[in-house]
């Protein structure tokens, strides 16, 4: 469910956050007061929310699993931005890029076979005790 939620949420925030922008104008670094009120449009502000969604379920993923397995559920939100792209915000994908994202979702698929978790090394006793030292100094 958390690696759905990674693969899913960066995709529909990217694309909420597209369709938000085409109705402003163009904003500067130099005038960040039309940044700042462009956060508060009802399609950015939801593509905010979706992203920190995404960020949330990233972290919990890594939690439990490497990254060479995690990745590639954010590596499958290309052909979800592109099809969105394509059938909700109705911009045109040229050959090339639906090939490339093709490919790139392929060969991720072939990178994706293999432990979830593989074997994280274990701490010296020294490097223990200094650990342990340090969390007492803070104390």
């Amino acid at each position: 469910m958390i690696l759905g939620l990674v693969a899913v949420c960066a995709p529909l925030g990217d694309t909420c956050l597209s369709r938000g922008m085409t109705y402003l104008p163009a904003i500067t670094l130099a005038h960040p007061a039309s940044l700042v009120a462009a956060v508060f449009t009802p399609w950015i502000a939801v593509g905010i929310a979706l992203l920190i969604g995404f960020f949330a379920s990233y972290l919990t993923a890594l939690s439990w699993a490497d990254l060479t397995f995690v990745l590639p559920a954010t590596a499958f939100g290309n052909m979800i931005v592109v099809m969105l792209s394509r059938f909700w915000l109705h911009e045109s994908i040229s050959y090339q890029r639906w090939v490339g994202v093709v490919l790139i979702t392929v060969g991720v698929g072939f990178v994706a076979h293999g432990p979830s978790l593989t074997e994280r090394p274990t701490a010296s006793p020294i490097e223990l005790a200094a650990v342990e030292a340090e969390q007492e100094q803070v104390r």
